[in-house]
């Protein structure tokens, strides 16, 4: 399964970034093959609407199954992520990637 974090950096050690459509980048971590794969989201930054469902968009390119993230998405990009069958979680602003990883496999997280 391919998990998708919003984060600040490319690292496992990196903090996650709250925000889903402006996050700076996007980790995706295949736990079957135990690898990581991330996306330079920064260029996002200067867009006055449509950052969302545009990151959603990167999200299924990616192939991912499920997002982590802080706040969770807007509603246009959630919707985005609904009809592509992405699985969203929220709660995860204030851990890095690999404590929100870890939250995600204890449930921990709240489903969005």
């Amino acid at each position: 399964m391919k998990i998708a974090f919003t984060a600040k950096g490319t690292e496992w050690d990196s903090m996650m970034d709250p925000r889903f459509g402006r996050t700076e980048f996007i980790l995706v971590y295949d736990d079957e093959k135990d690898e990581f794969e991330s996306f330079d989201n920064r260029e996002i930054e200067n867009e006055a609407h449509g950052a969302g469902p545009k990151t959603s968009q990167k999200l299924f390119e990616l192939g991912a199954q499920v997002l982590i993230t802080g706040n969770g998405p807007g509603g246009n990009a959630a919707t985005v992520l609904e009809k592509a069958g992405v699985k969203s979680f929220i709660g995860a602003g204030e851990m890095t990637v690999k404590q929100a990883y870890e939250a995600y496999k204890n449930n921990e997280l709240k489903a969005f």
